[in-house]
């Protein structure tokens, strides 16, 4: 599913930063429309895992601080732990350099990984 370009807003916070909008505007989404989303444990650094987002999913993370993904599989949106009970508690949200992936500071709850491990790195070491 191809999710359409996000309108740009001109509005800016009072202390001159980019607004999560304006962020969000500026994203560079692949043709699908997505950007790779890598969750981080907050206090630790630990990498977490990988989804993958459209802007409505951002969007979304912001508003509730709950780490909400685009399902490419299902074709849908998800809350991390709806359904697991392995919640991300987003602390911060970030965008890189290159405006093409997002990285979220988490608390996580449980399991990152479907599998059941903490990360969906772990016992995955190849060199």
């Amino acid at each position: 599913m191809a999710v359409p370009s996000p309108e740009r807003s001109e509005s800016v916070d009072v202390e001159g930063r980019q607004t999560s909008e304006d962020a969000i505007a500026d994203l560079a989404f692949n043709a699908e429309g997505l950007v790779p989303a890598i969750a981080q444990q907050h206090d630790t650094g630990e990498v977490l895992m990988l989804a993958w987002m459209d802007a409505e999913a951002l969007r979304r993370t912001i508003a509730t601080r709950k780490a909400t993904y685009w399902s490419r599989s299902r074709g849908e949106y998800w809350v991390k732990g709806e359904t697991s009970g392995h919640h991300q508690a987003v602390k911060s949200v970030s965008i890189d350099c290159d405006g093409d992936t997002v990285l979220l500071q988490v608390e996580q709850t449980g399991a990152a990984c479907h599998t059941g491990t903490r990360t969906c790195f772990t016992g995955r070491q190849i060199a």
